[in-house]
């Protein structure tokens, strides 16, 4: 029987995760890392620092397997979207990745969104400029660092780099090229009319492939370095919101995953590209070309618990979320809004920053988790009233990321939401939606549709929404929002002086 690797390349760690064709989780193994920050809302990480991590957990995970290596016959990718990776002419790394989740280029953002048009952004991206996406992140380039722009002679999102090194070959896949954008959504290949408008050099860009499509095979050198077998099938993989559906099943229209990882957001797969005037949501490009998913997205999901873990040192997970379950909802009357780079959707302004509200002499540990993790889903709720006022139906939700793995994370969400909360049986649903990619590459499953049918598993536990609780949510959703819009201005002011004063 064949077996397929999945790797997830994430902001904090990548992970790998090997199954059979019935998803049967033969190996998996992980390495985690951090990005740095020089200057704060800056997010950079050595592309170079993720292969290393990806070889140590690759040759691991090769190495546990009970059949031979050579049984792996493909290997597919879920990637952190939007960061800027560039490479020089002898393909060695230009700079530090500008990551998703930096924050530097809201001049360059504000100019994008002015020199384009909302109507050009209507027909070609789809998608507003923001800080930490590719194309932003080049023009700050251009800007700031000439020497290091001058340099550039190729351009692909963070994940593409693993398969250069694994294969020699650059290239992307239409899921994540849609989140550089630079990317005609419609049309489902990089936009001439954008590239030319910005004078950019068209022959940056490598081509893009659909998400399954084998796009090279493993070189020796990298045989020696990963413990897979040169010649293995190396997939053009996709964004990590494409592949968590994937790993969830969720592919068809109305079908939504709700992922609390380092960031969050709420995805919805469409059949048709949903255009937003307001453009504080994301439509982009799914698995294929002509398949499409719009999505409200934040900086700073369980990114925000981890954060707040750092003052009270690292917990055991089982009692914390024991301890956050007794204080029951609301927090005893406290309110955390998730902004420490920033906000995305619904209020798209990287110039927002983190509070906490109502804190008192009984607030402890137990009330401060219990408020991030609300303060996110609260977050994710304005999102998912976003995508549905566009006219999109969220029939079901499917959590995912490491709030899928926290029993209280998890009934909060079916609480706020209002709807019925699924997982799967899988914890790495990234993972495996792009071994289920692999296989579909390899010519195990006629398409993905099928490999989920035939990999996927679900839990039996359905989180339904408690009355009561939703009733006190309700109270503390409204005070959620009336409290931010009173604030916005103070805490732009705020985040502005910070940065003034780090710089100075």
């Amino acid at each position: 029987m064949a077996a397929f690797m999945g790797v997830d390349l994430g902001t904090s760690s990548i992970k790998v995760l090997i199954v059979d064709e019935e998803g049967k989780v033969l190996a998996q193994s992980a390495r985690s890392y951090r990005y740095s920050s020089p200057v704060n809302g800056y997010a950079e990480q050595d592309p170079e620092e993720w292969w290393e991590a990806f070889c140590q957990a690759s040759r691991e995970a090769v190495g546990s397997l009970e059949i031979p290596a050579k049984e792996v016959k493909a290997v597919g990718f879920s990637g952190q979207m939007h960061g800027l990776t560039v490479l020089d002419r002898n393909k060695k790394a230009v700079r530090p990745v500008i990551l998703h989740c930096d924050a530097r280029s809201k001049k360059q953002a504000d100019e994008l969104n002015e020199k384009i048009g909302t109507q050009r952004i209507l027909r070609e991206t789809m998608n507003p400029y923001c800080v930490g996406v590719a194309l932003t992140s080049l023009m700050w380039l251009k800007e700031k660092e000439p020497e290091n722009y001058e340099r550039i002679r190729y351009v692909m999102l963070p994940k593409d780099y693993l398969k250069f090194r694994m294969t020699g070959q650059i290239s992307t896949d239409c899921s994540d090229a849609a989140g550089s954008l630079a990317f005609g959504i419609r049309e489902g290949k990089w936009s001439e009319e954008i590239l030319q408008l910005l004078e950019l050099p068209r022959e940056w860009f490598p081509e893009v492939y659909e998400t399954a499509d084998v796009i090279g095979k493993l070189g020796k050198k990298a045989e020696e370095e990963t413990g897979l077998k040169e010649g293995t099938l190396i997939t053009a993989g996709g964004a990590d919101q494409v592949m968590q559906a994937i790993g969830s099943g969720m592919i068809l229209p109305g079908q939504a995953t709700s992922n609390i990882g380092t960031a969050g957001q709420i995805s919805v797969q469409t059949g048709q590209p949903i255009v937003n005037p307001s453009l504080n949501t994301n439509t982009f490009t799914s698995y294929k070309k002509d398949k499409w998913y719009v999505m409200g997205a934040m900086s700073d999901a369980a990114g925000s618990l981890n954060w707040l873990n750092q003052f009270f040192g690292r917990p055991d997970y089982d009692r914390l979320n024991r301890q956050v379950e007794e204080v029951g909802p609301g927090s005893g009357g406290l309110l955390f809004y998730p902004y420490l780079s920033g906000n995305r959707c619904p209020h798209l302004n990287p110039d927002i920053s983190g509070i906490f509200a109502g804190i008192t002499w009984n607030t402890g540990r137990a009330q401060m988790s219990r408020a991030v993790m609300e303060g996110v889903v609260f977050t994710l709720k304005e999102c998912m009233e976003l995508v549905c006022s566009l006219g999109v139906s969220v029939e079901e939700v499917m959590a995912s990321g490491g709030g899928a793995r926290s029993r209280p994370w998890l009934q909060m969400q079916a609480d706020i939401f209002g709807i019925p909360v699924k997982t799967t049986l899988s914890e790495e649903q990234a993972g495996l939606g792009a071994a289920i990619a692999a296989g579909t590459g390899a010519g195990i499953y006629r398409d993905v549709q099928e490999g989920c049918r035939q990999t996927v598993r679900y839990s039996r536990d359905i989180y339904e929404p408690d009355l009561e609780n939703r009733k006190r949510y309700r109270e503390y959703y409204e005070l959620y929002k009336e409290f931010y819009r009173s604030c916005e201005k103070t805490l732009e002011k705020l985040t502005l002086l910070g940065r003034r004063e780090e710089r100075s």
